[in-house]
């Protein structure tokens, strides 16, 4: 299981608590492999841009209108955190039904 995140964010590191055994990965230093961003974008389609986010509110129109996998390349803060690959599943965030799937755990 490989967690991407980021190592400063408090949702990521809540996420990789729970899941121990998970390998992380800081997307702003390692970044995310293009065949596993591609399939996270395939399967969460916009879902996968973080729209609230600081590094959002900083883009332009222009940059905002560009393709969410180049702008994602660009700025891997972009990324809706935590993006969680385990073997053929992948899961996007940390929300409840993200916590029950992997630990079991609601709430």
């Amino acid at each position: 299981m490989i967690l991407y995140g980021l190592k400063t964010c408090d949702t990521c590191r809540k996420a990789l608590k729970s899941l121990p055994n998970a390998r992380f990965l800081d997307v702003r230093a390692d970044g995310v492999p293009d065949d596993v961003l591609a399939a996270a974008h395939a399967r969460f389609g916009a879902a996968l841009v973080n729209t609230r986010s600081t590094t959002w509110r900083g883009l332009d129109a222009g940059e905002r209108a560009e393709l969410p996998l180049d702008l994602i390349r660009r700025h891997p803060t972009l990324m809706k955190r935590p993006l969680i690959v385990d073997g053929e599943a992948m899961h996007l965030g940390w929300g409840p039904d993200v916590r029950a799937a992997l630990t079991g755990q609601q709430g």
